[in-house]
C-alpha cells in the first residue's frame, strides 16, 4: 500500500500563463504517501495550484517549519518545547493540526512462531534486555532488532511512550518504514516497527512476508492491530496522533487544502488508506486553531 520512502514531487505546469499557487509539504515518512494521496485528489478538483510532497522523517519537517522552507510540516510526534522556543525566535507561529490516526505495530518475519507480545516483553526486547527468541520460548535465534532513525518522530514515540528507555544499540537504525519491512521479509530472526496501513494490503489483509503482533495492554488481553474496531474503540494500546504544522493561519489554497483533509471526503481517503479519521474532540480543537476569532 505505502510506496518506497523518497522525494515525491507534484506539479502542475501552466501552458496558458495562468498563475499558479505552490504549497510545499515536508517531514514525516509515516505520513508522506498519505499526503501525497490526498493532494492529488486535491490538485485534481483544483488546477490552479502545485503541491510538492517530501518526507525525510518528522524533525525534517519541524527544521523546515522553523526555517521558513515548507508550509506544511508533517510530524507524527509534537514540537518540544525547545523547538517552540527557536521557532518564537525566528518569527514562526507554530500552530498544530490534528489530521488522522496512526496504529503502530510490531511485525516479524511470517515465519516466526509468535503471535503476540505483551507491553513488558515490547521493551525487553528492543531496550536488548531479552536478546535471543529462546527466551520467549522459541528457536535458539539472536533478536535481530529494526527501528527508525533518531529524526524520525516514530523512534521518539516508541522510545518515550512505549520503552520510556533507550534503545538497544543493536537496533539497526533505517531510513524509512519501507526499508524496515524489507529487512525483516529477509530475516527470520527479524522484529521492528512500522504504521499498520504500511503492511494492510487494499483488502486489508498483511502483506506476504510478514507477520503482524498483536499486542497485550496493561489491562486486557493481546488485541490485533489489523482489526480496524480494536483501533476506533481504543481496545489497541498504541495509537497516536499526525501532526500537521503551520507557521501562523493559513490563507488561499493552503487553508483551502487543510479543509479538504479535515473534510468528510479527506477523512473518507485517510480511512482508504490504513489511516483512522481523527475524533469530534480533535475536529474541534482544529477549528480553535484554525479560527479567525
Amino acid at each position: 500500500m505505502k510506496g518506497v520512502w523518497g522525494l515525491v514531487v507534484l506539479t502542475l505546469l501552466s501552458c496558458s500563463g495562468r498563475e499558479y499557487e505552490s504549497v510545499v509539504i515536508r517531514g514525516s515518512d509515516t505520513e508522506v504517501n498519505l499526503v501525497l494521496r490526498l493532494a492529488e485528489e486535491f490538485m485534481d478538483q483544483h488546477s490552479d495550484v502545485s503541491i510538492a510532497v517530501t518526507g525525510g522523517g518528522s524533525g525534517t519537517g519541524i527544521a523546515s517549519l522553523i526555517n521558513k522552507k515548507t508550509d506544511i510540516a508533517n510530524s507524527s510526534r509534537a514540537f518540544r518545547p525547545s523547538e517552540i522556543t527557536l521557532a518564537r525566535s525566528r518569527g514562526v507561529q507554530v500552530l498544530p493540526i490534528i489530521f488522522a490516526l496512526d496504529a503502530l505495530c510490531f511485525i516479524t518475519h511470517e515465519s516466526l512462531a509468535l503471535d503476540s507480545l505483551n507491553l513488558q516483553q515490547v521493551r525487553d526486547i528492543f531496550t536488548g534486555k531479552v536478546d535471543n527468541w529462546a527466551a520467549m520460548g522459541l528457536q535458539d535465534l539472536p533478536i535481530s532488532l529494526y527501528g527508525r532513525q533518531g529524526n524520525s518522530g516514530t523512534f521518539f514515540y516508541i522510545q518515550n511512550t512505549i520503552l520510556q528507555s533507550d534503545y538497544s544499540l543493536d537496533m539497526k537504525q533505517m531510513n524509512g518504514t519501507s526499508q524496515i519491512i524489507e529487512s525483516i521479509k529477509n530475516d527470520p530472526a527479524g522484529i521492528g516497527y512500522v504504521g499498520i496501513g504500511y503492511v494492510l494490503n487494499k483488502q486489508g489483509d498483511v502483506i506476504d512476508g510478514v507477520k503482524v503482533l498483536s499486542i497485550e495492554g496493561e489491562q486486557q488481553g493481546a488485541v490485533s492491530p489489523t482489526i480496524t474496531q480494536n483501533i476506533t474503540s481504543g481496545k489497541y494500546p498504541i495509537v497516536r496522533p499526525l501532526y500537521q504544522y503551520l507557521d501562523g493561519k493559513p490563507e488561499g489554497r493552503l487553508k483551502d487544502f487543510i479543509a479538504y483533509e479535515l473534510s468528510p471526503a479527506g477523512q473518507r481517503i485517510i480511512a482508504e488508506n490504513g489511516y483512522f479519521p481523527i475524533s469530534e474532540a480533535y475536529q474541534q480543537a482544529n477549528q480553535k486553531v484554525l479560527s479567525d476569532d
